[in-house]
């Protein structure tokens, strides 16, 4: 479904420490909005719905609605920490 890099795992481990159930489940959607079209929204919860999509990448399980399903495949996560910004990378090829 997506690719999640080393760099993105780590910095989804330290969110997750930080400030979630070391058992709690990434969800990632693509959601509307204004001028700039899709985002894409990251948020831990407890348990994934009934139709999401399930998956685990370096220890963090991952899941996914259906709709934004479309929207991510082939879709990969990175992270950066350098002087040019902090923050989560998608490279989407959609």
């Amino acid at each position: 479904m997506i690719t999640v890099t080393d760099n993105a795992i780590k910095q989804l481990e330290k969110v997750r420490a930080d400030s979630h159930s070391p058992d709690s489940i990434l969800r990632v959607a693509v959601i509307g909005g204004g001028c700039s079209g899709m985002s894409y929204k990251l948020d831990f919860v407890e348990t994934e719905e009934s139709a999401d999509i399930t998956f685990e990448r370096g220890g963090i399980k991952f899941c996914i609605d259906p709709k934004s399903s479309l929207f991510l495949k082939g879709l990969e996560m990175d992270f950066s920490g350098g002087l040019n910004g902090k923050g989560f990378i998608f490279n989407n090829p959609n």
